[in-house]
C-alpha cells in the first residue's frame, strides 16, 4: 500500500515532515485520514499560539480546535477526494489530505459564524462556540453583557479558523504542479459562502419567498461550497482539463442542492438528536429555503389561505403553535413530498454528470456513496446507479440546474431559477 507523507504525532504540521503510513483507497478512508492530518495541523497551531498568548491559547485557538475535532460527516473531504480520483488522481495524497483538512477548517469558520447570525445555542449535538463563551462571561464574572461579549469572541474564532484555513491551504497549494488553479477554485469558493451568507440575511430582512431567490441561496450558500468546489478542487490536484472539472461541477452542482435541500427538510421536520441543532429553527426565522418558497407558492395556486397567513413574515417571536401551523402548511400544499421528490431527482443526475468525467467503476461507488451520505438513499427502483455505470464519458443529457454547466475558477455567479 502506497505510503503517504503526513506528519507523524509529534510533527509540526508541515507537509512531508513526518513518517509514511497507509494511503487511503476510498472516500470513507479519506475522511478518516483528514482527521488525523487535522489533529496534527491543530496541535501545530495550538503549539503557536501558546508562544503568542496563554489566554488567546486557552479561550479561543483551544476552542477553535476543539470545535474542529468535535465531529461532523467530513462530506467535503469526501467530495474532494472523489474529485481526485474521478481524474485519475493516484500516488501520494498527501496534498489532497491536507487539502482536506482546510477544507474542514473552513467548515469550523462558516459554522461558528453562522451560528453567531442566527443566535443558534446548539451545534453538533453540544452548545454552540457563541453559547460556550456565554457560559464563560457568566462563569468568569466579567462586565457587561454575555451577549455583547460571545458575539464578538465567537466572531474572532471563525476568522481564526479561516485563517487556519487558508494558511494550510497556501503552504499546500506550493507543494503541486497547479498552484494557481487551486487557490482560484478556493478564492472563487471563499467569496461564494459570504455571497450566500449575505442573500440568506437579506432574505430574512426583506421577507422574500421567491422561488428563484431561494436557489441562488441555496447554490451560493451551500451547493458550492460542500459539493461543486470540493469536486473541483479534487479534480484540480489530479490536472484535470477542462471537460472533466466541467462534468464534475455538474454533478456537484446537482449533489449540493439536493443536500441543500435534505438540510431545508432536516430543519423543519428532523429530530434534534439527529441533526444536533434545535427543531424547527429555519422556521422560526423564516430563512428564505427552497422548502419554504415551495409551500409559499402551492398555497398561493391552491388558494389555501391558512397556508398562506402561516408563512407571513412574523410581527415579533415564533411561538410553537406557530411553527407547528407552517409544518402542517408544508405537509397539505404537498411541499415536503415535491422537494422529497426532488432531492432524489437531483441525486440521480448527479450520479450521471459524475459518471460523464470519465470516473471509473470505484470512484463512481465512492461518489454515489458520498452523495447518499450527504442527501440519504435514493428513492427505490431508481435507476440512477446503474446509469452511472453505463453512460459514457461525455454523455450529458441534462443540464444542472441554473443551466451551468462551465464554471470556470473564478466562479461566476449563478443565475437565478429553479431547483
Amino acid at each position: 500500500m502506497l505510503g503517504i507523507r503526513t506528519t507523524a504525532p509529534g510533527g509540526d504540521g508541515r507537509p512531508g515532515s513526518g513518517g509514511a503510513r497507509d494511503a487511503p483507497r476510498t472516500a470513507r478512508d479519506a475522511t478518516a485520514a483528514v482527521e488525523v492530518v487535522l489533529a496534527e495541523h491543530l496541535g501545530g497551531r495550538l503549539r503557536e499560539a501558546r508562544e503568542v498568548d496563554p489566554v488567546y491559547a486557552r479561550d479561543v485557538a483551544g476552542r477553535v480546535a476543539a470545535f474542529v475535532q468535535r465531529g461532523g460527516k467530513r462530506l467535503r473531504t469526501a467530495f474532494l477526494w472523489c474529485g481526485w480520483r474521478a481524474a485519475g488522481g493516484t500516488g501520494d495524497p498527501d496534498a489532497v489530505l491536507r487539502t482536506g483538512a482546510a477544507l474542514e477548517l473552513l467548515q469550523a469558520c462558516a459554522l461558528v459564524h453562522d451560528d453567531v447570525m442566527d443566535g443558534s445555542p446548539v451545534r453538533r449535538g453540544a452548545p454552540s462556540v457563541q453559547a460556550e463563551y456565554a457560559r464563560l462571561h457568566d462563569t468568569g464574572r466579567m462586565r457587561g453583557t454575555p451577549g455583547a461579549f460571545s458575539t464578538a469572541a465567537a466572531v474572532l474564532a471563525g476568522d481564526l479558523a479561516l485563517a487556519w484555513a487558508d494558511d494550510l491551504l497556501a503552504e499546500t497549494a506550493l507543494t503541486t504542479p497547479r498552484p494557481r488553479r487551486l487557490h482560484a477554485e478556493w478564492r472563487a469558493m471563499r467569496g461564494e459562502m459570504v455571497a450566500g451568507q449575505y442573500r440568506d440575511i437579506h432574505a430574512q430582512a426583506t421577507g422574500a419567498s421567491g422561488m428563484g431567490e431561494a436557489v441562488v441561496i441555496a447554490v451560493l450558500k451551500s451547493a458550492l461550497y460542500t459539493v461543486e468546489r470540493p469536486l473541483a478542487l479534487g479534480g484540480t490536484l489530479a490536472g484535470a482539463d477542462d471537460t472533466v472539472l466541467d462534468a464534475l461541477r455538474s454533478a456537484g452542482r446537482c449533489a449540493g442542492l439536493a443536500f441543500q435541500l435534505r438540510d431545508d427538510l432536516l430543519g423543519a421536520f428532523g429530530e434534534p438528536a439527529v441533526t444536533g441543532k434545535p427543531a424547527g429553527e429555519d422556521l422560526r426565522g423564516r430563512k428564505l429555503t427552497y422548502l419554504l418558497a415551495v409551500t409559499a407558492s402551492l398555497a398561493a395556486a391552491s388558494g389555501d389561505e391558512d397556508a398562506v397567513a402561516a408563512l407571513r413574515p412574523p410581527a415579533g417571536d415564533v411561538t410553537d403553535e406557530e411553527v407547528d401551523r407552517i409544518r402542517a402548511a408544508m405537509e397539505r400544499t404537498g411541499a415536503r413530498a415535491a422537494v422529497e421528490g426532488r432531492i432524489g431527482e437531483l441525486a440521480a443526475l448527479s450520479l450521471r454528470h459524475f459518471a460523464a468525467s470519465g470516473a471509473d467503476a470505484g470512484a463512481r461507488d465512492d461518489f454515489a456513496a458520498s452523495v447518499e451520505a450527504a442527501v440519504g438513499p435514493l428513492p427505490a427502483g431508481d435507476d440512477a446507479r446503474d446509469d452511472a455505470r453505463t453512460d459514457p464519458p461525455g454523455d450529458r443529457r441534462t443540464d444542472p440546474p441554473n443551466g451551468r454547466r462551465n464554471g470556470a475558477p473564478n466562479g461566476a455567479t449563478p443565475t437565478e431559477g429553479t431547483a
